[in-house]
């Protein structure tokens, strides 16, 4: 089989991610978001033979694209988990670590796993098929008050309260299984001008919810400023706000919360300093080529 045919993830960005990760041949490198492995055969394209490169990815479905390349490591696993396995691993520093947090399209693309409005199938959305709550746990379980918070916090939507109402009443009735029992309930909450967006402010919200995306965020990303070497690159495009965010208060404050320090004489006290102070977008031959690529924002630091 051919990369053409493994490869299922176009990568965003890919140039100018990797051109960021500031590469040299014998470093060692960690991509966190392996997926269809784009980025990670460009990084391993640039090693030496004393490189080295680890992909982590939680989905079974990323084992198709292992690169085979002695360079290489593959860990399975969801990259809040980044710490444990560099120590397992034996790596103490890496140069750079590159995430693209973005859901590739072979995931949206799946009946079966259940990310997409776009078709039938159960609702489900999990990005390790293994373990975890499914998003038809959630719409049948949670309380509608749980329910409504994360319909606001994370598909910021204004009308999460009516929407979560819906939902509860809906369930006493029928067990909510399908995308089909979903959107039966939902849809008619939403005009037909926005419908497609609502819906996919919803499923986002549920996705992120499903896969605790924000916690393990959070954990990964100060798991990496630690990990990291002086000079080391911190590499990541974000797709919402709430990860842009999460990213940009790292990069400028060392901490998720943006609370800036500050020593006697007023300086700023962080671990990185912002290698691009604009964010880097897509032009428009990408987004034309990839119209997912729209709302991607690469940013890069680098460790003090």
């Amino acid at each position: 089989m051919g990369n053409e045919e493994i490869i299922y993830h176009t990568p965003v960005l890919l140039k100018e991610s990797v051109d960021g990760m500031n590469i040299h041949p014998e470093g060692t490198y960690v991509d966190v978001t392996f997926g269809g492995g784009g980025h990670s055969r460009e990084i391993l394209s640039r090693l030496g033979e004393k490189g080295k490169l680890l992909g982590f990815d939680q989905d079974e479905d990323a084992e198709r694209n292992i690169v085979n390349d002695g360079r290489f490591i593959f860990v399975r696993s969801n990259f809040r988990y980044l710490r444990n396995f560099l120590h397992y691993h034996q790596v103490e520093e890496v140069d750079s670590i590159l995430a693209d947090l973005g859901v590739s399209s072979h995931h949206f693309d799946d009946s079966e796993r259940g990310f997409s409005f776009r078709f039938n199938g159960s609702l489900d959305m999990r990005m390790n098929k293994r373990s975890g709550i499914t998003a038809a746990d959630i719409v049948n379980t949670y309380e509608e008050e749980k329910l409504a918070n994360i319909l606001y916090l994370y598909g910021e939507l204004k009308n999460s309260r009516k929407l979560a109402s819906v939902i509860v009443k809906s369930r006493v009735t029928k067990k909510i299984e399908t995308i089909e029992d979903f959107l039966e309930i939902i849809k008619p909450l939403f005009g037909r001008e926005r419908e497609k967006k609502e819906l996919a402010k919803v499923f986002q919200a549920l996705r992120i919810e499903v896969n605790q995306e924000m916690e393990a965020l959070k954990e990964m990303l100060t798991a990496a400023t630690e990990a990291l070497k002086p000079g080391g690159r911190l590499v990541v495009i974000t797709y919402h706000s709430l990860e842009d965010r999460m990213v940009k208060n790292i990069m400028k404050t060392g901490n998720i919360e943006g609370k800036a320090e500050q020593d006697f004489f007023g300086n700023l006290q962080t671990p990185f300093k912002l290698v691009n102070n604009k964010v880097i977008v897509p032009d428009e031959e990408e987004i034309e080529r990839n119209p997912r690529s729209r709302s991607g924002k690469l940013r890069i630091a680098e460790k003090k």
